[in-house]
């Protein structure tokens, strides 16, 4: 019997052209996975392209749930963001498609798992630590690390040559990475900094100067940090996501821009959509300024800059990651209540902000008089709390005093 490789596959134009490249220079059996993360595509016709290019086999397995559930919902409570900007949809997904070419590869007796990423991406390292950490003995073949290709346009002109159907061409270029959470777009154009991004780019979200003229209200009710109703209304994770995606679309919300750093060492320009995200992760925001304490609120900033880089690096299966989500967790126990954002035109606005758990007291927080605070209480703090600085300031003195 032939031994079997594993091949995470999409039907971009980097897992179309590996197919054929993998039973040119391996005697294997091809089995292809492609997990469905909510990229919206056809998957009957992914199933029908692969298996003509050459697949002996092929899974979809379809974890949309899981990846809202198991790893959108640490995300939104999380509230990591990469360099301050990017939401990490790529990175978040990567761990779970691991985990389900391992356990197809167990499935199958499969000592091999394959991926089209390049030998400067980070994806590369985000599948390969994930799957060494599930199971070490298991051998990767990287076709961009080995083989003749250089560049997007030598991958397009092999695909050609094979006969390989590609949803890209030299004109349209760019290297798209779609799921529930965001769509990434690198490459071509993008790869000059000088050039001002094209909004015409945009799968996902209406750009700001077209989106309709009149705000949108949302509200959101989260339950220990977890998103479970949208405008009163329970939804599904799944359909959370979604509902959200589609409001905030409308309203051009949720397109950045950046020039991050890599882990690879490099620096690397991208434009990512992540609507739904971007409001959820907004609203998260507002309610647990006002039900987190000063230092639990302030830690936890530090936390989530932590967080952004253990996800954006790809160690996912980590002790690390498990303990943070410990301590976040512990964070949430009273992050509920109701955030209601007003959005217009790519900008988000909160509206008003109810939670039974809300440590703000108008009482206390008012100009008027209060029981529980005396303005007369405050010069003695401010005494106390600037002591450190009036002593340096008088030891300063002393000593231009005796020169």
């Amino acid at each position: 019997m032939k031994e079997k490789v594993v091949l995470a596959y999409s039907g971009g134009l980097d897992t179309s052209i590996i197919v054929t490249w993998l039973k040119e220079n391996y005697d294997f059996d091809v089995i292809a996975v492609c997990v469905d993360v909510g990229q919206e595509d056809d998957m009957a016709e992914i199933e029908e392209k692969v298996l003509i290019t050459g697949a002996s086999k092929v899974y979809i397995e379809d974890v949309k749930e899981e990846f809202v559930v198991d790893y959108l919902y640490k995300a939104i409570k999380s509230g990591a963001v990469y360099e301050d900007k990017y939401l990490l949809g790529t990175s978040y997904a990567r761990p779970l498609i691991a985990k389900k070419l391992v356990e197809i590869a167990h499935k199958e007796g499969a000592k091999y798992i394959s991926h089209g990423c390049t030998g400067k991406g980070n994806d590369q390292v985000r599948f390969e630590v994930s799957i060494a950490a599930l199971d070490p003995e298991i051998k990767i073949i990287a076709p961009w690390r080995i083989w003749d290709i250089k560049s997007r346009e030598d991958a397009i002109d092999y695909a050609y040559a094979k006969g390989i159907k590609i949803p890209v061409t030299k004109e349209k270029i760019y290297s798209r990475d779609r799921n529930l959470w965001h769509i990434s777009h690198e490459g071509g154009d993008l790869e000059e900094l000088t050039n001002e991004h094209k909004t015409d780019m945009y799968v996902m979200i209406t750009p700001p100067e077209k989106a309709k003229d009149e705000a949108s209200y949302v509200e959101i009710y989260f339950e220990q940090g977890i998103p479970k109703k949208v405008d009163g209304k329970e939804l599904s994770p799944v359909e959370l996501v979604k509902t959200l995606n589609k409001i905030a679309c409308e309203n051009g919300i949720g397109v950045v821009d950046i020039v991050e750093n890599r882990l690879v060492g490099m620096k690397s320009r991208g434009v990512y959509e992540t609507p739904g995200g971007t409001v959820l992760l907004a609203a998260h925001r507002e309610i647990e300024q006002v039900t987190l304490d000063r230092q639990t609120y302030h830690y936890k900033q530090l936390v989530a800059q932590r967080y952004a880089e253990i996800v954006y690096d790809g160690i996912w299966f980590s002790t690390l990651r498990e303990a943070l989500d410990a301590f976040i967790d512990k964070t949430q126990e009273n992050v509920t209540g109701t955030v209601k954002l007003k959005l217009y035109k790519g900008n988000i606005m909160v509206a008003g902000i109810d939670s039974p758990f809300a440590l703000y007291d108008k009482g206390i927080s008012s100009f008027g008089e209060s029981k529980l605070y005396s303005h007369k209480d405050a010069a003695g703090f401010i005494s106390l709390f600037g002591l450190p600085y009036k002593i340096k300031a008088m030891t300063e003195k002393n000593k231009e005093g005796n020169s």
